[in-house]
């Protein structure tokens, strides 16, 4: 009779459901009729007029129209894109929409002209924006990594004494005397307070 309930019980915990994984949902995420993952690097090129698909240094072109994953619409002779939003949108030259639907300009006044900001797109003035790395002399980055360096030293001298510190603790059951690495502790504190400047 015990063996006869111990399985009844074990076989009724085995088979019951936990209440947090009832309520546990996970979304489904539906994927358009029709619609292709090309992967994380291709990009929907406008370029000679058409839309050519841009993977791998390779263009090939486009024989019909593409529908993304994401629901995003492109028209592959127009360069017509129409966003999961329903908003249109037309590419120029050298735009592009990327895998995930993103559109990227090529240029400040495609991108005004994307928002119908004609007064923008004409008026404007831009320059073409280089991205520069801040140079920092050698020395000073030698410098930077000797004082790093320094502080990584100190801050494993400090796990030492706080492990030796935690071992004393631990193995006696009177409190014992750690003013010794206490003062030690703070001496590293202060060291690396000077570095840290």
């Amino acid at each position: 009779m015990r063996t006869f309930l111990f399985l009844l019980l074990t076989g009724s915990l085995l088979t019951a459901v936990s209440p947090a994984s009832a309520q546990e949902k996970t979304a489904v995420r539906v994927r358009p009729i029709g619609a292709v993952d090309y992967g994380t690097g291709a990009q929907f090129l406008f370029r000679n007029g058409e839309v050519v698909l841009h993977q791998d240094n390779n263009y090939q072109p486009l024989t019909k129209n593409i529908r993304l994953a994401n629901g995003t619409k492109i028209n592959y002779k127009s360069g017509i894109v129409e966003l999961p939003s329903g908003k249109l949108t037309t590419l120029h030259e050298g735009d592009y929409v990327n895998s995930a639907g993103s559109i990227v300009f090529a240029t400040p006044s495609s991108a005004a002209a994307a928002r119908h900001d004609t007064i923008g797109a004409n008026a404007a003035r831009f320059e073409q924006y280089v991205e520069r790395g801040k140079i920092v002399p050698l020395s000073d980055l030698q410098a930077q990594l000797n004082r790093q360096s320094q502080q990584l030293k100190l801050m494993e001298q400090k796990v030492r004494l706080l492990n030796q510190k935690i071992d004393l603790l631990s193995r006696q059951s009177t409190p014992p005397d750690t003013r010794q690495l206490d003062q030690q502790l703070r001496e590293l504190d202060q060291q690396l307070q000077q570095l840290a400047k």
